[in-house]
Formats: structure tokens, C-alpha cells, sequence
């Protein structure tokens, strides 16, 4: 049987899991917001499936971090961006500035 990283796979997971790998890597400052609406953004954009593991991941991350009480202040914020990405609009209005073109 052949594993596949969820990276490699086209698919809304991937997209996900992708945004989050590139938020830490560039580990700048004031990126939250543009990460969380450009991966359910680009998860979105391969149609009803997609759309729908961003919805699955995004909550359960909110969910899992209020549970827990991980840090996140800004839930509803947080899924603002969301929803503004898995409906379609340009990720870009978060983007902070300066934060390099490779992201």
C-alpha cells in the first residue's frame, strides 16, 4: 500500500495543511488573519468538497483551541477570515505588509 503526504494530494486538506506550514515557516508577525483566509480560500476554490474540509478543519481547530485554552483570543476573528476565504473573496485584504511574495 503507498502513502501519499496530504501535501501531495490535490485536495482541500492539503490546502490547509499547506497554509498552516507556510504561516510557520515565515513566522511573521500579524500573518493569522491571511493564513486562515487563504487556505479555506484555496480549499474552496476546488469546489464543494474542498469547501467543505476547510469548513471541518477550520472549526475544529477554533473548537480544539477553546477546549483547550491554547491561546486564542480572537476566535471570532479568526473566523471571520475563514468564512471570507471559503466564500471566495481575496485572502490579500489580510496580507500584512511586508510579508514576502513567496507566501
Amino acid at each position: 500500500m503507498c502513502s501519499l503526504s496530504v501535501d501531495l494530494l490535490p485536495s482541500g486538506a492539503g490546502d490547509m495543511r499547506r497554509a498552516y506550514r507556510d504561516m510557520r515557516e515565515a513566522n511573521w508577525i500579524g500573518t493569522d488573519k491571511y493564513f486562515h483566509a487563504r487556505g479555506n480560500y484555496e480549499a474552496a476554490q476546488r469546489g464543494p468538497g474542498g469547501r467543505w474540509a476547510a469548513a471541518v478543519i477550520s472549526d475544529g481547530r477554533e473548537l480544539v483551541q477553546r477546549i483547550t485554552r491554547r491561546g486564542n483570543q480572537d476566535e471570532a476573528a479568526d473566523q471571520e477570515a475563514n468564512r471570507w476565504g471559503r466564500n471566495g473573496r481575496n485572502p490579500n485584504v489580510y496580507r500584512p505588509r511586508g510579508l514576502p511574495s513567496k507566501y
